[in-house]
């Protein structure tokens, strides 16, 4: 978390090996990023990493099962259909597999992306305000639906909000300012976020 212009989406993409850091080191996965050329950062990132993004970034010509599985044809991967049956079940959209985006709710479009970004059992899923363009209901579903990815499907989740009962959810709580941490700890309560983040305005 932090204010717009603190850091967090550079810290992001640098994480994910988008870009590069200008000192220090990414280890993902037991990989230091900084060893790997543009050719080996790409096959990183296809097998070790998902994204869910604000706005879903799903295609509109393919069904909700099609995009579900690009990562694996991109990849040219064969779909592991018991872990794909069981995250299907996890984000509760089994009668949609066959609706492309547009008959979607946003909600709905949501879990698609966020199935997406597990289907390939990364090892790290980065989530950009993945509820910023959803209502407070289909909000919480997909907050739920990232704890449990974590809780039962044993994922690493890195979430930057700007909403305190999204970062509610998570286990770590790191608070940046003019690109520095300023907090890193537990979790807090909705409250307890909100009151933070007012002291550090």
């Amino acid at each position: 978390m932090g204010p717009s212009g603190s850091g967090k989406s550079t810290l992001m993409h640098i994480l994910a090996g988008l870009d590069r850091p200008t000192s220090g080191t990414v280890t993902l996965d037991g990989i230091e990023l900084g060893t790997l050329d543009d050719k080996a950062l790409t096959l990183l990132r296809r097998e070790k990493v998902g994204f869910i993004f604000q706005t879903f970034n799903l295609l509109p010509i393919l069904d909700a099962r099609e995009n579900i599985l690009l990562p694996l044809s991109i990849a040219g991967r064969s779909v592991d259909q018991a872990w794909f049956d069981q995250l299907i079940d996890a984000v509760g959209i089994g009668d949609r597999l066959h609706h492309r985006p547009a008959q979607l709710s946003g909600g709905q479009q949501q879990r698609v992306a966020v199935a997406r970004a597990l289907v390939s059992r990364p090892a790290v899923v980065f989530a950009d305000e993945p509820t910023g363009n959803l209502d407070s209901a289909a909000s919480g579903e997909v907050l739920e639906l990232l704890r449990r990815a974590v809780d039962d499907l044993g994922q690493t989740v890195v979430m930057v909000t700007h909403d305190a009962h999204a970062a509610a959810h998570a286990n770590r709580l790191i608070v940046l300012a003019d690109g520095r941490i300023v907090r890193d700890g537990a979790a807090l309560d909705t409250d307890g976020i909100l009151d933070l983040m007012k002291s550090l305005s």
